[in-house]
């Protein structure tokens, strides 16, 4: 019990302000674009309590790390019109990189916070540096699987608005089973691949060496051993 306290006390903070950020600027990026859709709706908010859903971003991930160690959820979705978006195309690209790109801005705050930790108490250092290498991976994290350029993730939409028409149109309809190749990805090919003894983690290829290698460059121009 104390194991799992300790976890929850050095991630809730990171995950809870990853994932409000990351929303949040999806709709401060919706208005600036032409689209006041989540401000009318009050999504609009660093509140965590308006976009955090109960069971993809609480329960799920929570169950995933307890058992198997796999960081997975989601938060409620920020409402974009995107037919109000102007101009559109750059609209879409603009409003689904936002959210990865205010992950990207914490991870590098969260490695210049690492200069704050010999000025804070000892009992709160190690505290302060668990939140922080956490703050630094959640958010990489976040932003490395959202951009994979498969709708409905923020990736799939910014390729939407960077292709020809015709295979934009295409792309977007894969949108309503997105979802599922991604959960394929995700646990159905790591799990056939471990039957028949071969290495099939598409994803941690695809996300886990970016997060590294972002980390490895944030830290060495922005850490304190930079």
């Amino acid at each position: 019990m104390n194991d799992v306290l300790s976890g929850i006390a050095v991630w809730a903070l990171p995950v809870i302000l990853a994932v409000t950020l990351h929303e949040a600027a999806h709709g401060y990026a919706a208005r600036a674009m032409g689209d006041d859709t989540a401000e009318r709706m009050g999504r609009i908010s660093l509140n965590p309590l308006r976009h955090v859903d109960p069971f993809g971003t609480v329960i799920l991930p929570a169950f995933l790390v307890i058992v198997g160690g796999i960081m997975f959820g989601w938060a409620k979705p920020v409402p974009i019109d995107f037919s109000r978006l102007r101009p559109l195309r750059l609209g879409m690209i603009v409003v689904a990189a936002a959210g990865p790109a205010a992950n990207i801005l914490l991870a590098a705050l969260a490695v210049v916070g690492f200069w704050m930790i010999p000025f804070v108490p000892d009992p709160a250092q190690v505290w302060l540096f668990e939140n922080l290498k956490n703050a630094i991976y959640i958010n990489l994290l976040l932003a490395v699987f959202n951009m994979l350029p498969i709708p409905p993730l923020d990736g799939g939409r910014v390729l939407t608005g960077l292709l020809p028409w015709p295979l934009a149109v295409q792309l977007a309809r894969l949108e309503r089973f997105g979802i599922l190749l991604v959960l394929g990805f995700l646990f159905l090919l790591p799990m056939l691949g471990n039957a028949v003894g071969i290495d099939l983690d598409l994803l941690g290829w695809l996300v886990d060496g970016p997060v590294r290698a972002i980390a490895k460059g944030l830290l060495g121009v922005l850490g304190p051993e930079g």
